[in-house]
């Protein structure tokens, strides 16, 4: 094993001899049959990974997909059926409550107990016994016995153990939950510490965002195979694929496509990267310059030097003398036009909507509905201005072909619904992928039925580059409903809400989902179709902007 390599699984195995009666295992465990009265169970089959020395890594995956078999067999506490396992360092392990501690014990006691077992004499257990109690902070209870202890008192103490002992490879299965957001807090500080100093970690969690945050490597595992690692952002999209009910090959064979069409995108500056983000990005502002079409945009949402922005106003003509890459929806008027006081599909206030529209047409999570016959928009308004080549009929336009769509946007589902169109739009009604921070905007999304589906859930998030969820919400959570969605119907969901994220760069996601028989169906969804930019003249701590009032009053 070479040397920078702290664990090495090679096609390990785990198989589990399950009996319909006690009184099969007797027979076969005293050899009275030579029938075979038990099924087999696989909980690992042929995993095979390595983790480097200094790494953190995730371990993710549905339940029973060997997550914790697998670290068991890491730390010793199970054998492989088949498979090697080689481990370079000492290791210290937190795994299911109760692991390794003797519930008759004292707390004190059991801090002997497992410090002992990982190989410190009592003498470097004295010497470390003030840190771990401070940092577990159960008071008097370290002298009572652990089967008095809530779970959270005893995660605290077995998390304190694990990490104070000074080990090589730390490892947690899940157990960090228990405990309450401060120790967890103070646990992650734990974990940036053990980085720094170059210790491996490895833990299992069903936390994404700390997957994503803290993890080098991620690993995703489904019954009992670990089918792709990679950079936590990758495995984790994959593994939302598997939670919606998408089997691993046809994961595989999605992706194998996406791949294929990823070769064929030449990627320039300017353009969107590997990670659905333009390159370069701005600076913290959202202001800045380095390979950002909308660079041009100063904090009050004007275009300077006549840079691209992607925007269109409600006339359809560009703005600031703004190149909208050919757009040529000049020639739609005020009662066709994608601009304020339309619902982006042509159809006034005065046509009939379908349930669950607001009354003010615009309204948060507003849906409106069209049947497949339809044009995109009305073809009977036309601008006060405007040559006979500038003009055309909103149905030859959609709201994507005025945005710069992510080429390397990632989109799977069933496609019983498809979302044929999608759009941003800033609170003159303008589409756009730059907004100003304290606007108001809407994020509209068309889907199409191609067969029947009950209650169907339109969806936004919003994510960082790195592709942490900042915010979202869908329909379902702002109960907005359409009941059933019928074959060829077409329906437009529109969000309105304020922007008060920092200035910066954000990725946004859509979807069309719904529950089959209680499970989580995606009949489409697009991973960071847009790179939205939020223009800002002030920035706070975080993501969010409160929007604080501020007094200062003098008193002396």
């Amino acid at each position: 094993m070479s040397q920078e390599i702290a664990i090495s699984i090679k096609d390990v195995s785990k198989l589990y001899k399950l009996y319909d009666k006690p009184l099969d295992r007797l027979k076969e465990s005293l050899g009275l049959s030579k029938e075979k009265h038990y099924k087999e169970h696989y909980a690992l089959r042929g995993v095979s990974f390595d983790v480097k020395r200094g790494e953190c890594v995730g371990i993710i995956g549905t339940n029973g997909a060997g997550k914790s078999t697998i670290l068991k067999i890491i730390t010793g506490v199970l054998n492989p059926t088949a498979g090697e396992v080689q481990i370079d360092g000492r290791i210290s392990a937190l795994l299911e409550l109760g692991a390794g501690f003797n519930m008759e014990y004292t707390g004190i006691e059991n801090v002997y107990l497992n410090g002992t077992m990982i190989g410190f004499s009592r003498e470097e257990i004295d010497a470390k016994l003030d840190e771990i109690l401070d940092f577990a902070d159960i008071g008097d209870f370290v002298h009572q016995p652990v089967k008095t202890y809530s779970s959270g008192m005893f995660v605290r103490l077995a998390f304190a153990v694990a990490i104070n002992i000074d080990p090589e490879i730390l490892i947690v299965d899940e157990a960090l939950s228990v405990g309450d957001v401060f120790f967890q807090l103070k646990c992650f500080k734990k974990f940036e510490e053990f980085k720094q100093q170059g210790k491996t970690i490895l833990f299992v969690s069903h936390d994404l965002s700390s997957i994503e945050r803290y993890c080098d490597k991620a690993i995703l595992m489904d019954h009992g195979r670990n089918i792709a690692e990679g950079t936590p952002i990758e495995i984790i999209n994959k593994y939302k694929k598997i939670m919606t009910g998408m089997s691993v090959e046809e994961m595989e064979k999605h992706d194998a496509g996406r791949s294929a069409n990823l070769n064929n995108v030449k990627n320039t500056s300017g353009e969107f990267n590997g990670n659905g983000a333009r390159s370069g990005g701005s600076d913290v502002t959202g202001s800045g310059t380095a390979g950002r079409d909308t660079s041009g945009v100063d904090a009050s949402g004007n275009n300077a030097a006549g840079r691209d922005t992607s925007r269109t106003d409600a006339s359809g003509s560009n703005t600031a003398g703004s190149d909208t890459s050919g757009s040529e929806t000049s020639g739609v008027g005020a009662s066709g036009n994608y601009g304020a006081g339309s619902d982006a599909t042509g159809l006034g206030a005065s046509e009939s909507d379908a349930t669950g529209r607001n009354e003010n047409g615009n309204g948060r999570g507003n849906l409106t509905g069209y049947d497949s016959s339809d044009t995109q928009g009305s073809q009977t308004g036309e601008a006060d201005s405007g040559s006979d080549t500038e003009k055309s009929s909103s149905k030859d336009m959609r709201w994507q072909d005025m945005l710069e769509v992510n080429p390397n946007l990632d989109e799977y589902g069933d496609m019983k619904a498809k979302l044929i169109d999608f759009g941003v739009f800033d609170d003159e009604g303008n589409v756009t992928t730059t907004l100003i921070k304290g606007g108001t905007f809407t994020i509209k999304s068309k889907v199409e039925f191609y067969e029947d589906v009950e209650d169907p859930i339109f969806t936004f998030t919003f994510k960082t580059i790195k592709g942490q969820d900042i915010t979202g919400t869908n329909t379902m959570f702002e109960k907005v409903s359409v009941g059933t969605a019928h074959k060829g119907e077409i329906y437009v969901a529109s969000f309105t809400q304020e922007m008060n994220l920092q200035g910066g760069e954000y990725l946004l996601s859509m979807s069309c989902t719904s529950f089959v028989n209680g499970d989580l169906v995606a009949h489409d969804r697009k991973y960071d179709v847009l790179n939205i930019s939020v223009v800002s003249e002030k920035n706070t701590v975080g993501y969010y902007d409160m929007n604080s009032k501020v007094e200062i009053e003098r008193v002396k």
